[in-house]
């Protein structure tokens, strides 16, 4: 039996030291692979990227443009490109699309600009008008720009109608859409399940959690959607009917009216845009090969111009390598992006932890001498932007100046972290105010009550035992009113007191309402209107500073990080690109957007339950 015994264990051992050994051996192998890949890639051409003489630059921008990327793994990101993998949600910075415009417009080899604007998905209409007056500094240098497209949607239209030459192929289309806030309400959804919802909020117009509480929009809440929308899209008409010399009247946005010129052009789209002056031409593809051709020459590649795409060219304007400047003066930049939520977070989430560390970092950095927080975000915990906040006062007690500048959003949380700023700037389309709080959460004990699970037990206090299993006492939900109403005096008195206006003042603009950034001008919400340039000038200004760097405060890389950035940020560069085909089924985009608003709650981590979030910021 021992025999046996001794014989079965030396069997297993053998199996398992067999397949440990597979298992090292092959990620033995996949790493020999990788490595090899990234040495030829090094070596590859002796890893230079070239601008031929005469080139166009193909200004060819893939997914959304942002001012701060969602943190990502450089070796994933790598293997995805290495491998022809879609990021699923590619993003691409705003200042290094105006780095390279600018930068072409001055290099003798960059003879036109091509927007190539098909895979651009999303941008907030700050950024676009930034982008659009790049293009038109540009233009300055007598390089002429094209645009071309098998169709334009909204976003993409509007940097195109900069373009000196707008072409569409005579199969593409084109339709302004305007702008909207249609989202979904789950009241409905949440009663079949029985979930009971606990809401305590202030203002009249704060209407984040209607989607909870509500199966439709309320009244007032389309009132202040309505409003801000409509002078949104007045500044989108203003901007394009100008760049193609037309009259804003031009944009048909009554259905009867379209029709008329629709039928005109006999049902076709593109045609309906030539005869309307949104394009130049009708041009095939071929048809705008040739054009280019004639201006730029023909080459090998599989454009058939001579040319450098967007990506090539910024690395080399922009390398991926660390600027090391000397001991000049310097403008930080702190970028908040995203949700605010509580504790560290990664870069495209506002941390309340980690915002707060880049503005002390900025602080206890004596080359630094004045601060732009450069916010993008609807908002979140009140905690966490109370503790952003908090280090905005220290910078000011240090006597380094601070601008904030609001970028596509700066809304409830967003308005709250910029609020004590010395300067506030903000674009004309910024969105923003939102000036109110909520607090809510779901409770399932009616849920568990119908499948037979109950809760029972006994505390020391009225507090004890609250949660999802047991709902509130009516007398706690007392409580948890007082506190968002105290929150909401704390946010008001805040505004009164850095705006210099009265409480009865803020209150009247606030209640959780939303404004365009002009409108918020008049209303003393904000100082200025303008861009990231701007607000450096003022920051700089504040700060006596005539000469000066700028430079964007990020954490801390350690050693190893740092290498590996630089490593696959080389590497990946130099990767052919690959076209991928993306799904555009529309059940898993609504499937997809139902997730995203659960999500929008359910990370929301305040310690309190205390929201400034403005849910309904997104059009």
């Amino acid at each position: 039996m021992s025999t046996d015994k001794s014989w079965t264990k030396s069997l297993f051992s053998g199996i398992w030291s067999v397949l440990n050994f597979s298992r090292k051996l092959f990620f033995n192998i996949i790493f020999l692979i990788i490595f090899i890949g990234i040495i030829s890639v090094f070596f590859r051409d002796n890893g230079q990227i070239g601008v031929q003489q005469d080139s166009a630059l193909v200004l060819n921008l893939k997914g959304d443009i942002v001012i701060q990327k969602h943190a990502i793994d450089p070796f994933e990101a790598f293997m995805q490109e290495a491998l022809g993998q879609a990021d699923e949600k590619p993003e691409v910075l705003l200042q290094d699309i105006l780095l390279t415009i600018d930068n072409a417009k001055q290099d003798q080899r960059i003879k036109a600009l091509v927007l190539d604007l098909q895979e651009l998905n999303g941008a907030g209409l700050d950024k676009l008008e930034q982008i659009t007056q790049a293009i038109d500094d540009f233009k300055l240098s007598d390089k002429p720009v094209y645009a071309i497209g098998d169709y334009y949607t909204q976003e993409q239209y509007y940097i195109a109608s900069h373009a000196d030459q707008v072409y569409m192929n005579p199969m593409g289309w084109m339709l302004f859409e305007g702008y909207g806030r249609f989202g979904m309400y789950y009241k409905s959804a949440l009663d079949k399940i029985k979930a009971t919802t606990h809401v305590f909020k202030v203002g009249t117009y704060k209407s984040a959690v209607e989607p909870i509480l509500r199966d439709d929009m309320s009244q007032p809440a389309k009132e202040a959607n309505k409003a801000w929308l409509n002078a949104m899209w007045t500044q989108y008409k203003n901007s394009v009917a100008h760049a193609r010399g037309l009259s804003p009247s031009n944009f048909d946005e009554k259905v009867e009216g379209f029709m008329v010129k629709f039928e005109n052009a006999n049902g076709d789209f593109a045609q309906y845009a030539l005869d309307n002056g949104w394009v130049d031409g009708l041009k095939t593809r071929e048809q705008v090969l040739q054009e280019l051709v004639s201006i730029v020459g023909k080459d090998d590649s599989p454009r058939g111009y001579k040319h450098i795409a967007f990506k090539h060219y910024l690395h080399i304007v922009n390398p991926p390598l660390p600027h090391m400047s000397g001991n000049i003066d310097k403008v930080g930049v702190i970028v908040a992006k995203g949700t605010i939520l509580n504790g560290e977070q990664k870069p495209g989430t506002v941390g309340g932890d980690s915002t707060a560390e880049l503005l002390r970092k900025a602080r206890l950095d004596d080359n630094i001498k004045s601060v732009v927080l450069y916010v993008d975000s609807p908002g979140g915990s009140a905690f966490a932007s109370e503790i952003i906040r908090q280090e905005v006062e220290n910078l000011k007690a240090a006597g380094k100046p601070v601008v904030a500048l609001m970028s596509t959003y700066a809304a409830s949380g967003g308005y709250w972290i910029s609020a004590s700023a010395d300067e506030i700037w903000a674009a004309p389309s910024t969105i923003t105010g939102s000036i109110g709080i909520f607090g809510m959460f779901l409770s399932f004990e009616n849920t568990l009550d119908y499948l037979g699970v109950h809760t029972d037990g006994v505390g020391t206090t009225d507090f004890a035992g609250m949660g999802i299993t047991r709902g509130i006492d009516p007398k706690m939900g007392q409580v948890l009113q007082r506190s968002i109403e105290h929150g909401y005096d704390q946010f008001i008195s805040l505004v009164a007191n850095e705006r210099h206006m009265s409480k009865d003042d803020v209150d009247s603009i606030a209640q959780g309402r939303v404004w365009i950034g002009e409108t918020a001008l008049e209303l003393n919400l904000v100082d200025h209107l303008g861009y990231i340039d701007d607000a450096i000038s003022a920051a700089a200004k504040r700060a006596n500073l005539s000469e000066y760097d700028v430079t964007y405060v990020e954490r801390t890389l350690n050693s190893s990080e740092l290498f590996w950035n630089q490593l696959f940020a080389k590497a990946s560069v130099m990767l052919a690109q690959t076209q991928f085909a993306q799904s555009d089924s529309k059940l898993i985009s609504l499937i997809s957007k139902v997730t995203a608003d659960f999500d929008n709650v359910v990370k929301l981590n305040d310690p309190r339950g205390v929201y400034a979030f403005c849910l309904t910021c997104d059009i």
